[in-house]
């Protein structure tokens, strides 16, 4: 009886946060004024921690052709991601992945209980280079409409090794470091199962914004823009946009996390100050 008791409050509270979450995302798309040349003004979150539903959203208007499918790997509980606005509003197909098998079983409650469960499979794994395949082989398409990548790790060498299988999404949504600066072409170290430092857990992690930019730059994907508060940079595949609209983008090329810098007191170089001594891979 306690058990019941107990799955019941917490699909209460789970239910509780998802309208929340529907509700503020359908305030600000509605509120929104967009202008197609400043990515600020595609900003909304529903279900994302900052303004990337708003800039996906936008960003799928203009493909030229859409699958309706996604992928996203680091996808926590599924009520705070990149991905479940299209999944639970726009009724996309999809697959999250995430590492934590805690919050994996918990978003195939939280989100495939108002999906059916044929179109949202959340799949507990940590993605690395060795098991790629087995995300290659879960996929319905190589060109998902939006691949999103956030495992505060080997993020650099897992999207490597995404698009050197022949995984190409529209859109691909990373998270970048801002603790590593505007300009340097920095990633760490690849381990399998790379944990993060408890004592640098905020800073040695991931990959730099300018580092993104030379990888996706090799594989003919554009930069399109970072979100403001300055987590997450947009990439899209040159061949499935309008060169005109892509070329009048007028994206922020690099923005400070307004967290991690309120938390810490201190802008990058500070912050960068504190880990420099520790291993770095030049991209």
């Amino acid at each position: 009886m306690l058990n019941k008791a107990v799955r019941f409050l917490k699909r209460l509270r789970a239910m509780g946060r998802i309208n929340i979450s529907l509700s503020r995302g359908a305030l600000g798309s509605y509120t929104r004024s967009i202008d197609l040349t400043d990515p600020r003004s595609w900003e909304f979150s529903a279900f994302s921690q900052n303004g990337e539903d708003g800039i996906i959203d936008v960003l799928l208007s203009q493909s030229k052709s859409l699958n309706r499918y996604f992928i996203e790997i680091g996808s926590s509980d599924g009520i705070e991601n990149n991905t479940s606005y299209l999944g639970i509003v726009k009724k996309y197909r999809g697959i999250m992945v995430e590492g934590n098998k805690k919050a994996s079983k918990e978003c195939d409650l939280n989100v495939a209980y108002l999906c059916s469960k044929d179109f949202i499979s959340c799949v507990p794994m940590f993605v690395n280079q060795e098991n790629i395949e087995t995300l290659k082989n879960m996929s319905l398409y190589k060109d998902p409409d939006v691949l999103s990548l956030d495992i505060d790790s080997i993020d650099y060498y897992v999207a490597k090794a995404i698009v050197e299988i022949g995984f190409r999404p529209k859109i691909f949504v990373v998270e970048y470091n801002s603790a590593f600066g505007p300009d340097q072409n920095l990633t760490i170290e690849y381990k399998n199962d790379f944990a993060v430092l408890p004592e640098h857990k905020e800073l040695y992690y991931g990959v730099s914004l300018s580092g993104w930019k030379k990888m996706f730059q090799m594989y003919g994907y554009h930069f399109v823009t970072v979100d403001t508060n300055g987590v997450n940079a947009f990439f899209v595949n040159s061949n499935e946009f309008d060169q005109n609209f892509l070329h009048n983008i007028e994206g922020l090329n690099f923005a400070e996390n307004g967290l991690q810098s309120l938390r810490l007191r201190m802008d990058w170089r500070g912050q960068f100050n504190l880990i420099k001594h520790l291993k770095f891979v030049e991209i």
